[in-house]
């Protein structure tokens, strides 16, 4: 087999199965486990996968900058918001991540709820200026441009000094095996941060999230209260979740 057979054997495989395991297209395709890595490293040069031991999983969407990112599915995230901002009580406190999807919940939140939220993006902090009964807080830090987030020593140790009723999480990647994952090793050091300063948290994942991978984990399945998502319910990557435990909020 040519090597742009294997290539898009490879794709097809990652479509279909929503995942690639080395040696078992070696067996497949009677060459060596050797190639095929050659292979997904190719892949994952071009963005089109993200590789993990033994194989390699669909790549994110997510992971590009913040400005690219606003483009990606905007009515799926106003979804997702629009459940997520039903679960912040008044008179609470809630932990809001950066992201696109957190945007949309700070957008979504009643302009007269009176609450307290906590970000680490400033982003957030602008889209909450009219919110005249929320008390905001920013956690500073080094500014993670990429995210428009803060991360970083002084950003985990300002979250350390909080506490919540809430936190709505985003991630940008979702899957059964790799659990919730981000790409960048400092956000996801934030995230957990910030997630352990929460009674309950909430991840935020629009549908292209679903079954994806990126670089870093962020958190087990057992240290999150439940998923919202507007992925069709019959989804099957939902379907092992569920089957794991873990609480899917639908949207849309």
């Amino acid at each position: 087999m040519l090597a742009a057979e294997r290539r898009d054997h490879l794709l097809g495989l990652l479509a279909r199965e929503g995942k690639i395991v080395a040696k078992d297209v070696a067996a497949d395709l009677g060459i060596s486990e050797d190639s095929v890595r050659r292979d997904l490293r190719d892949l994952a040069a071009e963005g089109l996968c993200q590789r993990v031991y033994g194989g390699a999983l669909p790549v994110s969407p997510a992971i590009a900058d913040y400005a690219a990112r606003q483009s990606v599915t905007p009515d799926g995230k106003r979804q997702v918001a629009a459940v997520a901002a039903a679960l912040v009580r008044p008179g609470s406190a809630l932990i809001l991540d950066g992201g696109t999807t957190a945007l949309a919940v700070a957008h979504a939140l009643p302009p007269d709820l009176a609450c307290t939220v906590i970000t680490h993006s400033p982003t957030i902090a602008a889209a909450l200026l009219d919110h005249a009964q929320a008390e905001v807080f920013l956690l500073g830090g080094r500014l993670l441009k990429h995210s428009a987030v803060t991360c970083g020593a002084a950003a985990v140790e300002a979250a350390q000094n909080v506490s919540a009723d809430l936190c709505l999480l985003g991630v940008t990647g979702v899957h059964p095996e790799a659990g919730l994952t981000t790409g960048d090793a400092e956000e996801a050091a934030m995230k957990r941060a910030l997630a352990a300063r929460a009674a309950d948290t909430y991840i935020l994942a629009s549908s292209e999230k679903i079954g994806t991978a990126s670089r870093f984990r962020v958190l087990p399945w057992e240290d999150i209260s439940g998923l919202i998502t507007d992925a069709d319910p019959c989804h099957p990557v939902l379907d092992q979740l569920t089957a794991h435990g873990v609480e899917i909020l639908t949207a849309g």
